[in-house]
């Protein structure tokens, strides 16, 4: 057990941005604020076995990387949990966890380890889901993140990651709701900022869990003229979302590199660091490197976020995504850039795919893969089932696997234990990989690989 006056060497940082270090006895110690290299004293919040959690309550030795937050809410707020950590030493320790989840969990070493995509680390949040509470104790309403490991509402009236205009708008939204007939039925106001012609285009999403008076929607029409932003409502789920008032900007978002424009709705996935997909989506291309008479696939499409600029390139691009409604919204994407002769898009659950369907799809020369964390399980072992069974006894005999796969993920265990299928029973070669610093100041992890057959 942990004592009071024992001084504890920080070793590492874990998944949550947690100092790890071990006491006197060797019990792994977890500990809130702690960064590597530092010496602690700690409080334990809470123990098991086998590990204990602390916060730190004192510091003999000081970390070089450790910064001053710039956010007053550092600490409270549970949006942000590295920004006492300077930021290419974030980056740094993203990419240790994203090797290190690659040898434990997949046994599989990258033979070229990329550099790290970076870019802005501040206002770079254009999407973001507010939480609304009416709490009297604190004066009324509160609009904003999660505190820490709590779901208690942080009370704030600033955020550093949010766009400043959107940061400026957070104690107008707590007067706003105040002044509604019924603050207490309105948990959530989603934010989405796009592109469009003129400039910019704010979208507001607010969930509302019984119909809103005349007078609530005068309040609503109000504070839109005068922040410059767009409502939409939703009155039950993600399906029931709808403009206020029709008229305005478009949300969209561009890759130019790539002459492609993506519209989008408040609610539709797409990157929250709109500067950092477009470099994301220009390394998996050039990775990728598709030629003028080659095929793709790009499992995991979306909104063809990879499946338009790959089409800028290829000959053909099959695009295949869990939703009908992708599905129509990806093609209808692809009209708008007029690729839709190099497009087509099929609507399929990836989480239960099969070697045969492998065959139904066709051959491609190379494959996009961007799942959700969870992972693309499925996919990778029906292509390992294939590769083990020499083509299912001749039932895939005219069927070939891409010779190169660009795996971009948002999960870096899901990504190893993925690529372990790949390397150890498809046939594959983990040839590159690195992080991408997608959240900075957070835990999360995003990365690319590329597998190669040769």
């Amino acid at each position: 057990m942990t004592q009071a006056n024992e001084w504890l060497k920080v070793e590492s940082l874990d998944l949550e941005a947690q100092g790890v270090a071990h006491d006197a006895e060797g019990k792994v110690v977890f500990i809130e604020g702690a960064l590597p290299g530092e010496e602690v004293q700690v409080a334990v919040t809470r123990r098991k076995n086998n590990w204990e959690q602390a916060r730190v309550v004192a510091l003999r030795k000081e970390s070089s990387q450790r910064v001053v937050p710039r956010c007053v809410h550092f600490g409270v707020c549970g949006g942000c949990k590295m920004q006492h950590f300077h930021i290419s030493a974030q980056v740094a320790v993203k990419q240790r966890v994203l090797e290190d989840n690659l040898w434990h969990l997949g046994k599989v070493r990258p033979e070229t380890i990329l550099r790290p995509i970076e870019g802005p680390t501040w206002g770079y949040r254009f999407r973001a889901r507010l939480s609304v509470r009416m709490v009297p104790k604190k004066g009324g309403v509160l609009v904003g993140f999660h505190e820490r490991k709590s779901s208690y509402v942080a009370d704030m009236t600033s955020c550093q990651v949010l766009p400043p205009h959107v940061s400026a708008m957070l104690v107008p939204l707590r007067h706003l709701i105040s002044s509604m007939d019924r603050p207490d039925r309105l948990p959530q106001i989603e934010v989405a900022v796009g592109e469009h012609d003129e400039g910019r285009a704010t979208a507001l999403v607010l969930r509302h869990l019984e119909p809103l008076s005349e007078a609530d929607i005068a309040r609503l029409r109000r504070f839109a003229e005068e922040h410059g932003v767009q409502w939409w409502l939703q009155p039950k789920g993600p399906d029931s979302i709808h403009r206020l008032d029709e008229g305005g900007p478009v949300l969209a978002y561009s890759l130019p590199e790539f002459d492609v424009r993506m519209p989008f709705r408040p609610t539709d996935f797409t990157q929250v660091n709109h500067h950092i997909n477009r470099m994301l989506v220009g390394r998996a291309v050039r990775l990728l490197d598709p030629q003028p008479h080659e095929r793709v696939i790009d499992w995991f499409c979306g909104l063809g976020n990879f499946t338009l600029p790959i089409a800028r390139r290829a000959r053909q691009v099959l695009g295949v995504e869990g939703s009908e409604a992708l599905v129509q919204r990806s093609q209808d994407n692809a009209r708008l850039n007029r690729l839709e002769a190099r497009t087509s898009f099929e609507a399929r659950n990836l989480f239960e795919l099969e070697p045969q369907d492998l065959l139904r799809y066709g051959s491609a020369d190379k494959w996009l893969v961007d799942p959700p964390r969870e992972g693309a399980f499925a996919l990778a072992k029906a292509l390992a089932d294939v590769h083990q069974q020499g083509g299912l006894s001749g039932g895939l005999s005219g069927w070939q696997a891409p010779r190169r796969i660009v795996y971009v993920s948002c999960n870096p265990a899901t990504l190893a234990r993925d690529a372990g299928l790949l390397v150890h029973q498809a046939g594959y070669t983990c040839v590159a990989a690195g992080a991408v610093n997608m959240f900075p100041h957070t835990a999360h992890v995003e990365s690319i690989a590329v597998f190669e057959r040769r």
